[in-house]
């Protein structure tokens, strides 16, 4: 395999700007990219959201081959593909989740040079035959993500990650990149050992991520302090909240639900699809809360968690990194926060002594937790802390953490610190921490009267019992005490100096200052505020729309844009595509595909649409009718049924919903298949509230009755090399295009071969190329593959996949047709297909119920329904209105025409 040249940069740089939209590469990124380009290892350290998977998905494009990507989760391949197809990049992933047939499929796009990246789990790439495929494929590059996985004495360490070494062996060429967030000197070693990385250049980039504040407070009533903290300042933004056991999470959980926040809980001990559907709530939908284990989080890529919170210790300052990592992945303001208290260290402590672990295990991991609760109890910038562990000097204090914020007193508690510990030891070292302040404060209880005769017993009467548990933890914390038999605390031998009085101990005194004030709370609150008061409102219209196209999708909202993408876009308010293209984050495709949706968005500043079902499309879309305005389509309805109450014109109440059930659609035109046996046929849509004016919607059997039956993952994997394309919004044409008549027959002709397409392809007939396309060709009727290009919804990909079929399509219409070839003007239109005609009709009733209802200028009743009926119908059509069925369920309206057609 050929090594890139010196060149290799100024097109690293063109792919940069072209695919993700970005002018520039980030801390090390240029270096890491130009050393796998050419062909070299390496070991890239680098911190959550800093842009490692772009030091991989680049270079695969740079070199030739596919890039292989090992990858620990499932959830982060499918969320990595959908990302990568939604750039234009020919992604696709091997695990198990992929039917035999769809992962064949797959390995046939990789012998055909099909790929730029494949990713794979670990297990799957150890299979003889992932590895014999991989043997006769072209392989540009491996990736290992997660690298930290490789090491015993890693957070996350998986056993399948150390047979890595088969790749040195079997492909001892091709470049690997072992990549990881977190990483001491012993994982960085094993890392190497193991992948064979001995002489490999190792890039770091800071550990820091000013954008995260970083905030630990005592625990007193833990839930308590979470809710008012995610009320206070985090009210409908997407978090994690981390708990240590199975039933800890599932009763936050239960309790936040009560308090009437949007909240799911994930742990192991759920059933895989309790804990996808938990998962893909999490991923799909704004706002949400998951209240996890530490099972869940490695590998998810939401990148808009405003905050993780903590409501216990996590097991070391590398997970506690890693974890908090997750929130800010988009640069925005985050926060971690945690609550921390002296039952918390005893049970660390405890469940580290208690283990089976070696001896020389046991050390490094109280190493760890040592270096945790020190980061905990500190005086000190936090943020200097944190990165001093990984050996980055920090020139702070920082002032975005609690310690720079509101500092705590800290004085020499050397006294307090001799009671406690003589306490501990006159109790004979075996009572725990609630106890010994009982003696240090006199209380008299049942349990104690042994005791009442000791030195100890009052002698810290002048303190609240606050400061006896804080010095209680802190002396824990310090290694003071320890965890000793019967749940007690024990006096260590380094309490020595302490009680002789030959040094001093200077502790925190925060459990003694008052609570923070609300001003202050305010103030800090408005410097994270992520966007301005005047951008917001548009920004929240370009979340709703990018929640819309989502769900349409079928991707994570996060695919379409990142929210500091959508920050930017309103508050810059571009007014055309070039000054669209210059904010960070929109590529090519990506301001090929959404830019004039944006446009249109700044322009109103309302989204005015409502996320549809999922499965459901509007009906132009689908081919049953044009996107045509009513008045485009005959004279308006003005004989509607008013409503009464201003509160009953309201669009988005169920009354302003048209909806269907999902059975009984067809493409058109397939008749055979909603036609009764009476002759009658059901032709129901669907709508949400707040729909286009022309918004019907079209709700997708998935037993086969249209070709919409396939989910977007189920397509893309009947054909992983293949790009998703989504449809594009109507555009005004010029030129020829819009003086001229769109053709009938060519219509027809395209429509039908648009049809066979998605048969073909398992595609939705809309995701082919949408109606403007199809209408622009008819106008235009190319004869070339040349002709094709400049057309409105036909980019590069399109005219490759589809182009040969579209003009052939067009020249057999014309072959019929021969008159037509003179231009529009001259040309004769022949009627529709009655099936055809019958359907448009069909919509174009509905468009206009949808439209009315959504105005409040109507409501449903058999009687607006049959006077609409008899304008759009008239006598002679051959089709009558047979009676109608409405339904309510969950907000939405389902109407159901019943067409009487004569034969």
């Amino acid at each position: 395999m050929r090594a890139m040249t010196g060149e290799v940069m100024p097109q690293a740089l063109e792919i940069l700007q072209r695919v993700w939209g970005y002018n520039e590469f980030r801390g090390v990124q240029a270096q890491i990219v130009q050393t796998v380009a050419g062909g070299r290892h390496a070991l890239v350290l680098m911190p959550t959201g800093g842009g490692k998977s772009l030091c991989y998905q680049l270079p695969s494009l740079l070199r030739p081959g596919v890039g292989i990507v090992v990858s620990p989760l499932i959830a982060l391949m499918k969320d990595q593909v959908d990302t990568l197809r939604q750039l234009g990049v020919r992604a696709a992933f091997l695990n198990s989740t992929l039917t035999p047939s769809a992962a064949r499929a797959v390995e046939q796009a990789v012998l055909a040079g099909r790929l730029d990246l494949l990713y794979v789990a670990p297990e799957r790439l150890l299979l003889p035959r992932t590895l014999d495929l991989l043997h006769q494929a072209q392989i540009a590059l491996f990736a290992i993500d997660e690298a930290h996985c490789v090491s015993q004495w890693g957070h996350d360490f998986r056993p399948e990650y150390q047979q890595l070494s088969v790749l040195e062996e079997h492909f001892p060429e091709v470049p690997r990149l072992a990549l990881t967030a977190t990483a001491d000197d012993r994982t960085r070693a094993d890392i190497r050992r193991v992948l064979g990385l001995t002489n490999a250049p190792e890039f770091i980039s800071s550990f820091d991520r000013p954008n995260i504040q970083y905030r630990i407070t005592n625990k007193d009533k833990p839930k308590d302090q979470l809710l008012e903290f995610i009320q206070t300042e985090h009210l409908g933004d997407a978090g994690v909240v981390y708990c240590l056991s199975r039933r800890s999470v599932e009763e936050t959980a239960s309790w936040l639900q009560e308090q009437g926040l949007p909240v799911v809980a994930y742990h192991a001990g759920l059933a895989p699809e309790e804990r996808n559907r938990a998962q893909e709530r999490f991923l799909n939908e704004e706002g949400v809360i998951v209240v996890a284990t530490v099972a869940f989080g490695m590998g998810i890529d939401k990148p808009n968690v405003r905050f993780v919170a903590h409501l216990d210790l996590p097991k070391s300052l590398e997970g506690y990194y890693q974890e908090t990592g997750r929130a800010g992945r988009d640069g925005l303001a985050s926060t971690a926060w945690m609550v921390y208290g002296l039952a918390d260290v005893v049970n660390v402590r405890r469940m580290l002594a208690d283990s089976d672990a070696p001896e020389d295990v046991k050390r490094i991991e109280s190493g760890k937790l040592d270096a945790l609760l020190t980061y905990c109890e500190t005086a000190s910038c936090r943020r200097q802390v944190l990165l001093g562990y990984f050996g980055e000097a920090y020139a702070g204090p920082c002032g975005n953490c609690d310690v720079c914020l509101n500092p705590p007193s800290v004085r020499d508690m050397r006294r307090e610190a001799q009671m406690a510990l003589s306490a501990a030891i006159r109790t004979g070292n075996r009572f725990g921490a609630a106890y010994l302040a009982d003696i240090l404060l006199g209380k008299e209880n049942d349990k104690n009267k042994r005791h009442r005769s000791l030195p100890t017993y009052g002698i810290g009467k002048e303190h609240d019992p606050k400061v006896w548990r804080s010095v209680l933890r802190q002396l824990v914390s310090l290694g003071y005490l320890t965890a000793g038999p019967y749940h007690g605390l024990t006096v260590t031998p380094q309490a020595k100096a302490i009680l002789r009085g030959e040094t001093p101990l200077l502790l925190r005194e925060d459990t003694l200052l008052p609570r923070q004030a609300k001003r202050t709370r305010e103030k800090a609150q408005a410097t994270r505020v992520a966007i301005g008061a005047h951008d917001k409102p548009l920004f929240l219209a370009l979340r709703a729309w990018r929640a819309e196209r989502a769900g349409q999708l079928k991707v994570t909202p996060y695919v379409i844009f990142s929210d500091a993408t959508l920050k930017a876009i309103a508050e810059l308010r571009p007014g055309s595509l070039h000054t669209l293209g210059t904010v960070s984050g929109i590529g090519e495709r990506r301001l090929a595909e959404y830019g004039a949706e944006v446009l249109r968005l700044v322009r109103t500043g309302v989204h005015e649409e409502q996320a549809r079902p999922r499965g459901t499309v509007q009906a132009h879309e689908l081919g049953l009718a044009p996107e045509v305005s009513w008045g485009a389509v005959g004279t308006p309805v003005h004989s509607l049924t008013p409503l009464v109450g201003a509160e009953q014109r309201s669009a988005g109440g169920p009354s302003g919903t048209v909806a269907a059930p999902s059975s009984r659609v067809t493409e058109v035109p397939r008749p055979a298949e909603v036609v009764d046996a009476s002759g009658a046929r059901d032709v129901p849509v669907e709508r949400s509230s707040l729909a286009h004016s022309a918004g019907v919607g079209v709700a997708a059997q998935p037993s086969g009755v249209t070709e919409m039956s396939k989910s977007p993952q189920a397509m893309n994997d009947s054909d992983p090399a293949m790009v998703r394309e989504v449809p594009e919004e109507p555009v005004v044409m010029s030129g020829a295009v819009q003086a001229a008549e769109p053709d009938a027959a060519v219509a027809v002709a395209l429509g039908e071969a648009r049809r066979a397409l998605a048969r073909e392809t398992g595609y939705a007939a809309y995701l082919i190329f949408p109606n403007a396309t199809l209408t622009a060709l008819a106008a235009r009727r190319p004869r070339t593959m040349a002709e094709l290009v400049g057309l409105p919804g036909l980019g590069p990909k399109r005219i490759e996949a589809y182009g040969e079929r579209i003009l052939d399509a067009i020249a057999n219409a014309l072959e019929r047709e021969p008159h037509a070839l003179g231009g529009a003007e001259h040309a004769v239109q022949e009627p529709l297909p009655s099936e055809t005609a019958e359907l448009l009709h069909v919509a174009t009733l509905l468009e206009q119920v949808a439209k009315d209802l959504r105005s409040g200028q109507a409501q449903l009743s058999s009687g607006t329904l049959v006077t609409i009926w008899r304008e759009v119908f008239p006598e002679g059509t051959g089709a009558n209105f047979d009676g109608s069925q409405v339904q309510e369920k969950d907000g939405v309206t389902t109407l159901v025409l019943r067409v009487k057609r004569e034969t």
